[in-house]
C-alpha cells in the first residue's frame, strides 16, 4: 500500500496562513473584492483616459455634512481603487477640537481610518475637467488590535448604506427620497464680508428670480454635468433665498447629489464674488432656510440611466442613474380611505410622530436652527402632528404617494438623517403605530379649540437630550457614530452658552442702575 508523502513545512505554513486569511475576512477585504467592482475599477481607468483627468477628490462625508478627503493624481487610480487612502479618524468630525482643546471623537492616538471609493461614484467636475471626484467608504485601520478593517462606524455615508440594506432585507421595501434645499445667495462687501442678500425677499417673483439667474443657470448646468435630473425652481421669501429640485431617488444617491449640489453652490458663489449660504437662518423676521424631505417606501422599480443627451457620460453610470416604477406602499389605497396615506404609510409616520422628540436634533442640528423654529410667523414647524397640505405641523402629507418632513433645515447632514428616518419607519411598521388622525385646521387654531398636541425640543440642548434617550433613534447612529455626534453637538451647545454675544451686550450692558 503506497504511503502519502507529508507535504514540505513551507507548503503546511502556507497553506495555513491561506486558510487563515479565508476566515478573518474583513469588511473592506470584502468591499475590494464585491463582485464586479474589479471591472468597475476598469471602467473609471478608460473614463479618466477618454476624458483627460489627471486628478481625483477621494472624498466622504463628517458628522455635520463637511466634505472632506485627498486629492491624488489619477495616475494611482488602481493602487487606491485596491488598498485605499488613509486619514485620520478625527476627519470624520472635521478634526475640530471641543472648548477644553481636547480633539472631538478622537485623540491624536488613534489609529488612521482607510478610505476605499466606490467606483459608481466617480464624475468629472464641470469646472475644472482636470479634476473628478469620487465618494469613499471609511473603514477601520487594518492594523487595529480590535476589528481591523470593520466599517467605521463614524462614517455616516457608509452607516446609511448599511442602513438602507438592513432595511430592505427585513421589509422588502425601500426608501426614496426627494429633497427640497432653500440656501440664500448674499452678497460680499469689498472686505469679503457680508452685504445682506442679493434681492428682495419676494417669494416666487420672477423678477427676483431673473436677477438670479446667471448664478443659478451656472449651478443647473454644473449639475446637468454631475448627473442632476433638475426639475424646477423658485425664489423664495428671505433675501437672495432660491430652492432648485431635481428628481427624486434611491436616498442614498439623493445624499450624494445634495451633498454635490453644495458644492456646486460654494463652487458658482466662489466663480461669481458671492456666498453661497446654507445657514438655516442669517436674517430674523424673514424666512429660514428649510430642506423639507419628501419620503415614501417602494418595492422593485429599475434603475435607469438619464444621460441627458450628452454623447459621453463624464463620468460612471451610476452618477446618471434613477430608480423609477415599482410599487408605492404610501399611495392611498381607495378601498379605505382615497386621500389617507395606505397602512404602511400610515405605520410610518406614525414612527416618526413617535421619535420627532430626537428626530429633531438631527433634522436641526445646529445652535442657530432653533432660531427658525421660534420665529413661528414663517410657518416653522414646532408641533409633534401631521395633517393633508397643512404646512404649521411637522408632517404633512404633500402630495399622493410621499409626505414631507418639515422640521429639518439647510444645514441637514442626510446621511445621518435618512437613517435616522428609517430607524423610525422601522418601529412604527414593526409596532403598529397609530398617528391618529390627520389635523386639517392651522394648528394653532386647533390648540385654541382644546387640542393637545407635542411641541418640539426648542433648543439644541432639550433636542440632544431627547436623542439620549431614545434607542430607537440612536440605534441608526451605532457605536461610534453616536459618540463623534454627541460630542461635537454638545461642545456645540455648551460654546454657545459659553459665549458673550452682542444681545447680551445690548440687552445688559447699561441695564444699571
Amino acid at each position: 500500500m503506497a504511503t502519502k508523502k507529508k507535504a514540505p513545512a513551507k507548503k503546511k505554513a502556507a497553506a495555513k496562513r491561506s486558510t487563515a486569511r479565508v476566515q478573518t475576512s474583513t469588511d473592506l477585504e470584502r468591499k475590494v473584492n464585491e463582485k464586479g467592482r474589479s471591472q468597475l475599477v476598469k471602467q473609471v481607468r478608460d473614463k479618466i483616459n477618454k476624458l483627460g483627468v489627471t486628478y481625483i477628490y477621494f472624498q466622504f462625508v463628517s458628522v455635520t455634512g463637511r466634505i472632506v478627503g485627498k486629492g491624488i493624481p489619477a495616475d494611482h487610480w488602481e493602487r487606491i481603487a485596491e488598498k485605499g487612502f488613509q486619514l485620520v479618524y478625527g476627519s470624520t468630525a472635521n478634526l475640530f477640537v471641543d472648548r477644553h482643546g481636547d480633539y472631538i471623537g478622537y485623540g491624536p492616538e488613534a489609529s488612521e481610518l482607510v478610505g476605499i471609493p466606490d467606483p459608481d461614484t466617480f464624475v468629472q467636475l464641470p469646472w475644472d475637467k482636470r479634476v473628478a471626484r469620487v465618494f469613499c467608504t471609511c473603514y477601520r485601520n487594518r492594523e487595529e488590535r480590535v476589528n481591523p478593517g470593520a466599517h467605521l462606524t463614524s462614517d455616516c455615508r457608509g452607516n446609511l448604506q448599511l442602513l438602507h440594506s438592513e432595511f430592505e432585507s427585513k421589509h422588502k421595501m425601500h426608501l426614496r427620497a426627494g429633497t427640497e434645499p432653500e440656501m440664500m445667495w448674499l452678497k460680499l462687501d469689498e472686505n469679503k464680508k457680508l452685504a445682506g442678500g442679493v434681492t428682495k425677499p419676494n417669494c416666487y417673483h420672477i423678477d427676483q428670480f431673473e436677477e438670479l439667474r446667471p448664478a443659478f443657470m451656472q449651478v443647473m448646468e454644473y449639475a446637468a454635468a454631475m448627473g442632476f435630473d433638475m426639475i424646477q425652481g423658485d425664489h423664495e421669501d428671505a433675501p437672495g433665498q432660491l430652492e432648485l429640485n431635481w428628481m427624486f431617488d434611491d436616498v442614498v444617491r439623493n445624499s450624494d447629489r445634495l451633498t454635490t449640489y453644495r458644492q456646486i453652490c460654494a463652487q458658482v458663489g466662489r466663480e461669481r464674488g458671492l456666498h453661497a449660504c446654507f445657514m438655516s437662518k442669517p436674517f430674523m423676521n424673514v424666512s429660514a432656510s428649510g430642506c423639507h424631505h419628501n419620503v415614501s417606501l417602494w418595492s422593485g422599480g429599475k434603475d435607469k440611466v438619464n444621460k441627458l443627451h450628452q454623447k459621453v457620460l463624464p463620468g460612471m453610470e451610476g452618477v446618471f442613474t434613477y430608480r423609477e416604477g415599482g410599487k408605492n406602499y404610501f399611495m392611498p389605497d381607495p378601498k379605505i380611505d382615497p386621500v389617507k396615506p395606505g397602512p404602511i404609510g400610515l405605520k410610518s409616520i406614525g414612527g416618526v410622530i413617535e421619535h420627532l422628540q430626537a428626530l429633531t436634533s438631527i433634522g436641526s442640528s445646529t445652535v442657530n436652527s432653533y432660531r427658525r423654529l421660534w420665529d413661528t410667523g414663517f410657518w416653522a414647524p414646532i408641533f409633534a402632528d401631521w395633517g393633508y397640505q397643512n404646512r404649521t405641523c411637522a408632517l404633512r402629507v404633500s402630495a399622493p404617494g410621499r409626505f414631507e418632513y418639515r422640521s429639518v433645515d439647510s444645514m441637514v447632514n442626510p446621511y445621518l438623517m435618512g437613517g435616522a428616518l428609517l430607524a423610525a419607519f422601522d418601529d412604527g411598521i414593526t409596532r403598529n403605530l397609530d398617528p391618529g388622525e390627520p389635523e386639517e385646521r392651522n394648528i394653532y387654531q386647533a390648540m385654541e379649540d382644546g387640542k393637545k398636541v407635542n411641541k418640539l425640543p426648542m433648543n439644541l440642548g432639550e433636542a440632544l437630550d431627547a436623542l439620549s434617550k431614545d434607542k430607537v433613534i440612536r440605534s441608526a447612529m451605532p457605536d461610534e457614530m453616536y459618540k463623534v455626534f454627541h460630542h461635537y453637538k454638545n461642545d456645540e451647545w455648551e460654546k454657545f452658552n459659553h459665549s458673550v454675544t452682542d444681545w447680551d451686550l445690548d440687552q445688559y450692558l447699561d441695564c444699571l442702575p
